[in-house]
């Protein structure tokens, strides 16, 4: 695994680690949105669960190549659906957040973790 795909994998790993502690936490910035976008609250610590499994699967995956690949698919698949959610709330403004969170995750997965 190159030094940038590492660099990329662990940037991915805190950012979307950084949004579960928050989501967990309930951060006000966090959590008014999911809350406008019709997220159900009972699916918040699901949703939490999911980024922090991606973001612990991205730092392993530095090491196992396997689990860092199925991590950066999930991310990007978690933060596609974000996309989709925030669409369907019509609120534009919020698109390029999710986007934003998945890109490091998305460019460790192209650069490759080959080992």
């Amino acid at each position: 695994m190159s030094t940038t795909a590492v660099v990329f994998a662990l940037v991915g790993a805190f950012m979307v680690g950084f949004s579960a502690a928050s989501m967990f936490l309930g951060a006000k910035w966090v959590v008014e949105p999911l809350v406008e976008y019709g997220v159900p609250r009972s699916w918040w610590t699901l949703l939490a669960t999911a980024k922090a499994a991606g973001a612990v699967g991205l730092v392993v995956g530095v090491f196992v190549p396997a689990i860092g690949i199925a991590a950066a698919i999930g991310v990007a698949l978690y933060f596609a659906g974000a996309v989709i959610t925030v669409l369907r709330a019509k609120s534009y403004a919020h698109v390029a957040f999710p986007v934003i969170y998945a890109a490091p995750a998305v460019v460790a997965l192209a650069l490759g973790f080959n080992g």
